[in-house]
């Protein structure tokens, strides 16, 4: 520690030996640097403020309708992408920056220069969106900073109209694809209908369906053919067991012939005359009435003799109604006979086509299964169509967000850089350090030894004395002029630095 101390001392006492070089130095540096930083440009800044609203009530109508586009994503996207090099190469055209470019190079560090010192800022929860840009032409500030601001307002405004636009043909491309294949899947399923029409299932039957139910149908007929048959067996029994009833009961005015039926109405016309004349013994009467009885038993004999021209004339009523009943049951077994071998038929057909079934029900359910996967598709891109030329509109009006410019961009009056009073101050500061860093220096270089002790270390001799210095009168006022002129160089010099402070306050 006590090293340390001494060789403080001694630095000490080393730079106060060279206290001339260190205030030249502080001088010159501190001139020089109150000179580069009086000569740097001002630089101005300004700053624009928009807020943008959101809250539209168009976002809750037709939340269900279409996508509502994310307003507030957008207007972010927006802000972020405000200093990409399209935008920056923009507001140059617009306010004349590239006209003093002649190279490409010059172009590039006028738009480097620009993007770094433009400024976007934001906050999340009041959507409120801050630009700003520092330039020594204070006019060209406020330009710079009013192009950026047009920019984010139309950017926003835009939306997203173009991209709209591709998504509508895009949608619009695929719904012809699918109408073609819609086409080219239904003519498919068509045909195959109309090919395998006797295989495929009928009205939500499916074939094992139609196979039960032509067999239950062949059962339920052939069971009906039994009872029809069982039937007309019975009805061909009771007509074998009844015989033909002969003159039982036969009336003569039923049988027709005419020539005796003549001769016996003029008789009992005759008749009738006598009765109104004569009792019934009276012989004339009784003669007619033996002639006509001769005559009805003429007529019953040749009817007897007569060839029968109805079978069932002779016959007895029950039977000629079984007769009926026989013929009726002789037709519906045959009926039910063709019924059958229809029945029959159709089941073989059916069986014969068992083994087909299942790989035209796998062919109709895969046809099925394209139809409808194009159908879908179809109908939902119809809708996607519709939704995305809605969402489009909606993106593109101006109802959906509002700007509202809080601090427009201005012409600045006063500057806002360089800080003067703190490079000023920083020099004056960097000044006191390089004037005593160089005093330091010139003792390291040319070194003299101020004590005893030190010469006694640095050369490892033995220091027998010292002789002091015996200053004389004219020797004491020359250092005292000296302290006097160091204490007012050094004084000068704090006060040229308030000097500078002061000019540069009454600048501005």
């Amino acid at each position: 520690m006590e090293e340390l101390i001494s060789q403080l001392i001694s630095s000490l006492k080393g730079i106060w030996k060279y206290r001339w070089h260190a205030v030249s130095v502080m001088w010159v540096v501190a001139i020089a640097g109150w000179i580069k930083v009086a000569l740097l440009p001002d630089d101005y800044q300004t700053t624009a403020r928009v807020f943008v609203d959101t809250q539209s009530i168009l976002k809750p109508l037709l939340a269900g309708m279409t996508s509502v586009p994310n307003v507030d994503q957008q207007v972010s996207i927006m802000s972020r992408t405000l200093l990409s090099r399209p935008n920056i190469e923009r507001v140059m055209r617009m306010v004349d920056i590239d006209i003093n470019s002649r190279t490409p190079r010059e172009q590039q560090q006028q738009l480097e220069e620009l993007m770094n010192k433009i400024r976007i800022g934001g906050t999340s929860q009041y959507d409120i969106y801050t630009i700003s840009y520092s330039n020594p032409n204070p006019r060209l500030v406020r330009d710079v900073v009013q192009s950026l601001l047009t920019i984010f307002v139309e950017g926003s405004f835009k939306g997203k109209s173009g991209e709209t636009r591709k998504a509508v043909q895009f949608i619009d491309d695929q719904i012809k694809a699918y109408e073609s294949k819609l086409v080219a899947a239904e003519n498919s399923l068509m045909e195959f209908k109309q090919k395998n029409n006797g295989l495929l299932p009928r009205q939500g039957i499916d074939y094992s369906s139609q196979l039960a139910q032509s067999s239950d149908l062949l059962n339920t007929a052939r069971l009906e053919l039994i009872e029809a048959e069982q039937a007309r067996k019975a009805i061909s029994s009771q007509i074998s067991g009844d015989e033909p009833i002969v003159d039982a009961a036969m009336n003569p005015a039923s049988i027709d012939n005419p020539e005796i039926d003549a001769r016996i109405n003029a008789l009992n016309k005759n008749l009738d005359v006598l009765r109104m004349q004569y009792t019934e013994l009276h012989p004339d009467i009784v003669a007619a009435k033996r002639l006509v009885a001769q005559l009805e038993a003429r007529k019953i004999e040749e009817s007897k003799l007569k060839p029968a021209g109805d079978p069932g004339k002779n016959y007895s009523p029950m039977l000629q109604q079984l007769k009926v009943a026989q013929t009726e049951a002789d037709a519906r077994v045959a009926s039910i006979t063709a019924r059958v071998q229809e029945y029959t038929i159709r089941h073989q057909r059916l069986l014969a086509q068992a083994n087909a079934v299942p790989e035209v029900e796998s062919a109709l359910a895969q046809l099925n299964r394209d139809y409808m996967i194009n159908k879908d598709n179809y109908e939902k891109l119809i809708g996607r169509r519709e939704a995305a030329k809605l969402s489009g509109d909606l993106s593109s009006t101006t109802d959906m967000m509002t700007f509202k410019i809080i601090d427009p961009p201005m012409v600045p009056v006063s500057p806002t850089g360089p800080n003067r009073v703190l490079l000023y101050s920083l020099v004056m500061g960097g000044a006191l350090l390089c004037g005593v860093a160089a005093a330091l220096l010139v003792s390291q270089v040319r070194p003299t030894f101020l004590s005893p002790a030190e010469l006694r270390e640095r050369t490892g001799l033995v220091v027998l004395g010292t002789v002091s210095m015996n200053w004389t009168d004219a020797q004491k006022i020359r250092r005292r002029r000296g302290q006097y002129a160091f204490g007012a160089a050094l004084g000068c010099l704090f006060t040229a630095y308030g000097a500078v402070l002061a000019l540069n306050l009454l600048r501005y």
